[in-house]
């Protein structure tokens, strides 16, 4: 696989063309995903919360301000997606790839302050109950969902591999949902002139929202602790290393996301016979990359423990 014109990478190990293009293939269309997304949902919220103003709605007002906090968890996002491509700079030696992860973070503490906010406008609104337009917030709202819903469904094939997607997806259709109960709320409000009936919804879907936002907080908070990924089985991986011929000890295991898409390994593997070592550590480090898609591999051999060098022990 060598003579596939490597020179475009100096020293190319046959793996690491395949992963360069793989990797180069999938940020390229969410970058424009996120591009297109705020700039839909910049649009969006202008209207609304203009209607919202004009019709004295605190619902579309509410859901204005939570769309808004879309516009800010997509340009995070996309903060996040360009800081991962970089490379090292200065004293940041894997670049700022970790801070995909802190903005993981950062987008499901933004949705659960959101969430705090709308519970708090809709406890408000028990008790001075205002008229409102029915139809109006309706439609507004039906426009809602189409624009979260597009945007949602731009992320939903990355939703799998990289938990910072995976936040962005679940925010937009978290979103969706809350402009159809808007939706419903209107119809209802210029039916029954319930007026209650708003802040009342509303509270539920603040309710569901969260309980869909704790895994990926979970998540997020597990990268910012470097904790080894839930995608790698750690048992799998030692039994991997520990049969691997010619080794027959290891120690100071570690895996762990270095960005919300790439996965690192170091370890101290113990080879008795060091004249395989060679062949050993590139062999292994292909095997990691293909099974268990961990592409930063770091792997330290040592002949064993130093009193018994020579002896078969």
């Amino acid at each position: 696989m060598v003579h596939t014109h490597s020179h475009s990478e100096p020293h190319g190990h046959s793996h690491s063309h395949g992963h360069a293009h793989h990797h180069h293939e999938l940020p390229e269309n969410f970058t424009n995903a996120f591009i297109f997304g705020i700039i839909l949902n910049s649009v969006f919220v202008v209207v609304e919360g203009f209607y919202g103003l004009k019709i004295n709605s605190l619902a579309l007002l509410s859901d204005a301000g939570h769309n808004l906090g879309d516009v800010l968890a997509l340009v995070l996002a996309l903060a996040a997606e360009s800081f991962i491509r970089k490379k090292s700079f200065g004293r940041f030696t894997y670049g700022l790839k970790a801070s995909s992860n802190l903005i993981a973070f950062f987008n499901t503490a933004l949705l659960i302050f959101a969430m705090g906010a709308i519970s708090w406008e809709a406890i408000r609104r028990f008790a001075n109950p205002q008229s409102i337009d029915g139809l109006t917030v309706a439609a507004i709202a039906g426009i809602g969902i189409i624009v979260n819903g597009v945007t949602a469904v731009l992320f939903y094939s990355g939703r799998k591999g990289d938990v910072n997607i995976r936040s962005t997806f679940q925010h937009m259709a978290s979103d969706a949902i809350v402009s159809l109960g808007v939706v419903i709320s209107g119809f209802i409000i210029y039916y029954t002139h319930l007026t209650w009936i708003d802040p009342a919804l509303s509270l539920v879907i603040v309710i569901v929202i969260l309980l869909a936002t704790w895994r990926t907080a979970k998540d997020a908070a597990h990268l910012l602790l470097d904790a080894a990924p839930t995608s790698v089985n750690m048992d799998k991986i030692k039994e991997f290393l520990l049969h691997w011929p010619g080794v027959t000890g290891i120690h100071d295991l570690h895996i762990w996301n270095i960005s919300t898409k790439e996965i690192a390994l170091t370890a101290h593997l113990v080879v008795p016979g060091f004249d395989i070592k060679k062949t050993l550590i590139s062999d292994l480090e292909e095997e990691l990359q293909h099974h268990y898609q961990i592409g930063h591999v770091t792997i330290q051999v040592e002949s064993g423990d130093d009193d018994c060098e020579q002896v078969d022990c």
